[in-house]
């Protein structure tokens, strides 16, 4: 009779799974001894059951197992911390390197664009060069512009603001000065009416016209 091929899920049924942890638990520690023993490996199984009973198999000392476990764990994450340091290492020398030949291709450039080491440039990297010359002198100009523009139109506005002070200030001083009544405005007319306009000299004469003696 062929034997059906089990489901790997839950047993549902208590006395089922029971039946079948107590059969699988004696052949996996039949099995643990049996490689212990074919093979000369230190084995360690650790059993807990589902109420918490523990079964446990070694084939030496289950303390010292458990030691040599915890050594073995430990050395594995160094090794692991020291593979994963050294491979942050070689990646950032590789991103070192790039960045120096980024670098220094960029220090050619310059020096092209500055008219230097031109000698070894062929006709397609001049015309190149001197595209972006051009292009770069059009953004300075451009610029260039933009700021006279803005420095023209803040000259305006300072001019706006400083004649608008300036007839303030007028307005205040013509306000501050006192005025005469008109009661005084007319006397003062009247007094330069009647004044006369120079002074007139009286002499005394004695004798004919011709022979006037002054006394």
């Amino acid at each position: 009779m062929v034997r059906g091929k089990t489901q790997m899920r839950r047993i549902e049924n208590a006395t089922s799974r029971q039946v079948t942890f107590s059969k699988r638990r004696s052949g996996l520690l039949k099995k643990a001894f049996e490689l212990s023993i074919l093979c000369d490996a230190e084995v360690a199984l650790i059993i807990f059951s589902p109420r918490g009973k523990l079964y446990e198999f070694a084939s030496s000392s289950m303390q010292t197992s458990i030691e040599r476990y915890e050594k073995h764990t430990k050395d594995n994450q160094a090794n692991n911390k020291s593979v994963a340091g050294e491979q942050n290492v070689q990646q950032l020398k590789h991103e070192a390197t790039s960045m120096m030949k980024q670098i220094e291709h960029l220090e050619v450039s310059k020096r092209k664009l500055l008219g230097e080491s031109l000698g070894l440039c062929s006709i397609d990297e001049l015309q190149e060069i001197e595209q972006q010359l051009e292009k770069s002198v059009n953004s300075i100009r451009a610029r260039k512009a933009q700021v006279f523009k803005e420095q023209i139109e803040q000259l305006r506005e300072k001019e706006r603001v400083l004649t608008a002070e300036n007839q303030r200030l007028n307005e205040k001083c013509e306000a501050m000065q006192p005025r005469q009544p008109v009661s005084e405005q007319r006397e003062n007319l009247a007094c330069t009416e009647s004044s006369p306009s120079s002074d007139v000299e009286t002499e005394l004469f004695i004798g004919l016209p011709e022979r006037r003696s002054k006394h």
